[in-house]
């Protein structure tokens, strides 16, 4: 049986890696030992990166004795990188365990600090090289070849080797070697991969003191669907399902989620559906760290206000405050609006209103769909079509040819006798090959000898 790993007493006796149990229970008679199931550390290691979500959103494991926090934007809350380092040092003693720490630039400079430093944990920025000088050659993560062949050549430290040529490097050593030190000195990118991925959408809640009541608890909750609605919102999505995670200071996590039928970014209905759960949550000695994740969204498309289809909204003074800022801003005489006025024509069955507020006395016709844009007065186009009453095939409008793809129509409109006589005209509603819609008519009768027209009237959205 083989000893895989020692604590610091044991170490101090005289127990090591990779010796005999037999050997270390001779030199030492009072050693306790246990079984090393397989994958433990992995488990462990695994648990502690959970744990460290409270320090950071971003925590991987480094078999097989190590931990990867990117603390990146967080230190701050703690006072320091100093403080921080400190929080979690006397965390982790609390719990039994015995830790080295590093804080730098780069991933393979801090382990080296971690692993070979000695007084020094937190390097200055930009200051990789000067804290790897001193250190020996295996805190480059090197392979145990490259190590043995460095030491064979008395290149013990990396003071000693890591300003030689590059080329000499590589022909002796390999291209690790320099993948090695470029990515400890920061001129190779190197990530960590987060044992839970940083969801594209989460809010998270530190917390000063402990949290154990549940005021506390929906106080947290509403802050944080307050900043994660805000970006929903902004983002034009809606929440499908969402999580809400409270990260106790005894290490436990406790968590509830919710789910919608619909994507919504409604921070009110959102907050009723959680607190139908929020009972379930034991804050035991205190919550330290709150975690709101929408884990699925959706697109939504907000619907358009009609700000006169309520009789009272007329009166409501905050639409006529809202209508004064905007004159303000842009000058008076720059908003319209337009009501329906009793014509055949489309461009009589519209008048300006005298006033934002006049009341409508007839409705508008919305029997047939109308074009969002009709032109004041009907442009002359030409058109090619067949008879006696199909759509156009094609048509030019300001010199560019369109080719119709799809066509709805004819619909007729009679000229209004009492006011004009004229002919009447037959609307098509067309679509081009860009997809693109418009409204175009003819002017009365196909003849052979009377001459007829067409005419572009509105735009489609």
């Amino acid at each position: 049986m083989i000893i895989t790993s020692a604590n610091v007493l044991a170490k101090a006796e005289g127990a090591a890696r990779n010796m005999p149990l037999a050997d270390a229970r001779a030199v030492i008679p009072g050693l306790q030992y246990f079984d090393d199931p397989p994958d433990l550390h992995n488990k462990l290691l695994n648990g502690l990166a959970e744990w460290f979500i409270r320090f950071t959103p971003a925590a991987a494991v480094d078999s097989p004795d190590g931990l990867l926090l990117d603390i990146s934007g967080c230190a701050h809350l703690w006072g320091g990188e100093a403080a921080y380092m400190a929080e979690i040092e006397n965390r982790m003693k609390a719990f039994g365990y015995d830790i080295k720490l590093g804080i730098a630039d780069t991933i393979g400079t801090a382990w080296a600090i971690a692993r070979f430093g000695n007084d020094t944990s937190i390097v200055e920025p930009c200051k990789q090289t000067e804290a790897l000088l001193s250190l020996p050659a295996a805190a480059l993560r090197l392979e145990f070849e490259i190590l043995e062949r460095l030491d064979k050549l008395g290149l013990q430290q990396i003071n000693q080797f890591i300003n030689m040529p590059r080329t000499a490097l590589r022909r002796r050593f390999g291209e690790d070697i320099l993948l090695q030190i470029d990515k400890a000195l920061g001129f190779e990118m190197e990530m960590i991969q987060p044992v839970i991925p940083a969801e594209p959408c989460q809010e998270r809640l530190q917390c000063l003191e402990p949290i154990v009541s549940a005021k506390g608890i929906e106080i947290a909750l509403e802050r944080l669907l307050e900043k994660i609605c805000t970006k929903l919102k902004r983002e034009e999505k809606g929440l499908r399902k969402a999580v809400f995670t409270c990260y106790r200071i005894d290490g436990k996590i406790e968590q509830i989620e919710i789910g919608t039928n619909s994507p919504t970014a409604n921070t009110g209905h959102l907050f009723k559906l959680f607190a139908l759960k929020i009972e379930t949550i034991t804050p035991a000695l205190g919550i330290e760290l709150f975690v709101l994740t929408a884990e699925v969204t959706e697109l939504v498309t907000a619907g358009q206000e009609r700000l006169w289809d309520d009789p009272d909204m007329l009166e409501d003074s905050a639409l006529s405050e809202l209508l004064d800022r905007i004159e303000g801003r842009i000058g008076a005489n720059h908003i319209y609006r337009f009501v329906p006025a009793e014509h055949h024509w489309p461009e009589r069955s519209y008048q300006p209103a005298a006033s934002v507020f006049e009341k409508v006395q007839s409705e508008w016709k919305v029997e047939r769909p109308r074009p969002v844009q009709i032109l004041p007065k009907p442009e002359l186009i030409d058109v090619t079509a067949p008879i006696p009453d199909y759509p156009p095939m094609n048509f030019r409008y300001k010199g560019k040819l369109h080719k119709v793809t799809k066509a709805d129509g004819p619909e007729r409109i009679e000229q209004e006798w009492w006011l004009q006589e004229g002919r009447h005209r037959d609307y098509y509603a067309v679509e081009d090959e860009e997809g693109a819609r418009y409204w175009l008519f003819r002017s009365g009768h196909y003849d052979a000898t009377n001459s007829y027209a067409w005419f572009m009237h509105g735009f489609f959205a």
